[in-house]
């Protein structure tokens, strides 16, 4: 029991840590056909995915885009597209175990899943009668594959010298 909430513990400390650093990240954003595009939240979502899971990574989207949106350093499509883009990658890292499935996962769920998940959000809550069902694929995708393309850079060394595992390890474990 004590080994399973100290790992818990940990990995809520490094879901805060995480959401943290993508709440300062989205002072670096740039706008995009209408949306903020914020690619330190995917590097983040990546990093989590790979580290603290796809739950805990969920929790972290989930706080982070409140935040932000709290703070007025974001706007309301950022919970689907981070939210999808977590989940998918964490998904996919837990169940196939290659760093690809990862990138993928945050791609595709960021750019695709949660850019179209964010019509309804811009219809219906940010009263934007212009937008479509793709509206926001084509914005997501820029962010995502640049954040996702941040992570990769950092990430493939970190698996490749054992590092990533040594973390997974760690946080499993008292």
């Amino acid at each position: 029991m004590k080994n399973k909430s100290t790992a818990n513990i940990k990995k809520l400390t490094l879901t805060a840590l995480f959401a943290a650093v993508a709440v300062v990240g989205s002072l670096f954003s740039f706008p995009v056909f209408g949306s903020k595009c914020a690619p330190v939240q995917h590097l983040v979502n990546v990093l989590c995915a790979l580290t603290v899971g796809p739950w805990w990574g969920l929790a972290q989207a989930f706080a982070a885009s409140l935040i932000r949106n709290l703070m007025g350093l974001g706007s309301p499509l950022a919970f689907p597209g981070s939210m999808c883009g977590v989940l998918l990658a964490g998904l996919l890292y837990k169940y196939l175990k290659k760093l690809p499935y990862a990138y993928v996962g945050e791609v595709f769920g960021t750019g695709i899943i949660g850019g179209m998940l964010s019509y309804p959000v811009a219809y219906f809550i940010m009263g934007n009668t212009a937008a479509a069902i793709f509206t926001f694929v084509v914005p997501f995708l820029i962010s995502t594959c640049g954040g996702t393309l941040i992570a990769a850079v950092i990430t493939i060394p970190l698996k490749k010298i054992g590092i990533l595992d040594k973390m997974r390890q760690q946080l499993e474990a008292e």
